[in-house]
């Protein structure tokens, strides 16, 4: 093992994200999505003179996974609605994804959201998880997804990440999803 004082050669990988902090224009309407339509729990909120912060978890063992920041209404510019594309339209967050622990509480995530007239902006099978793109009330794009088992990707990752079949975005088909995925790279 070497010593502390040894000079590292590399950067150490982390364990992964520990949570994201979102600047938002409506505290309570951004509070309602994230907790009555994604399911998040509200765990703490900062208390601090003109500064409104609110913290969540989902289900893991952090001090929290999401965090929601009001911006003071004279600073957050025009509201640009929520419209929300893949491509890339401003310097910012993209998206990020929430993560389901499977398949079947994945499709009754999806359930609840259509019935709650949430637009589902995109819905693709990639090759390593199964996934439908929405907007939060302030635009920031969110995937909702369940990961593939590793054997079906861990063969040609490359190859797993470029693939995305489209499935649709409307009414009973949204809610269809093709367990049989390919295997990337299997012989």
């Amino acid at each position: 093992m070497a010593a502390m004082n040894d000079a590292p050669t590399a950067a150490v990988p982390p364990a992964g994200v520990n949570h994201l902090v979102l600047n938002v224009r409506d505290i309570e309407r951004s509070d309602d999505f994230w907790t009555r339509l994604m399911g998040f729990k509200r765990i703490g909120e900062l208390h601090r003179e003109g500064m409104t912060m609110r913290f969540y978890n989902g289900s893991t063992d952090n001090h929290h996974d999401l965090a929601l920041m009001e911006v003071p209404a004279d600073k957050a510019g025009p509201d640009e609605g929520n419209d929300w594309s893949m491509a890339p339209r401003q310097i910012g967050i993209n998206h990020f994804a929430i993560h389901y622990p499977d398949r079947e509480s994945w499709m009754q995530q999806l359930k609840w959201l259509q019935q709650n007239d949430v637009k589902f902006e995109i819905r693709l099978d990639h090759g390593m998880t199964h996934s439908v793109y929405v907007a939060d009330p302030d635009g920031h794009g969110c995937e909702v997804l369940y990961e593939l088992p590793r054997e079906v990707w861990e063969g040609d990752v490359d190859a797993a990440l470029n693939y995305a079949v489209p499935v649709p975005t409307e009414g009973p088909e949204a809610l269809e999803d093709n367990a049989d995925a390919p295997v990337f790279g299997g012989d």
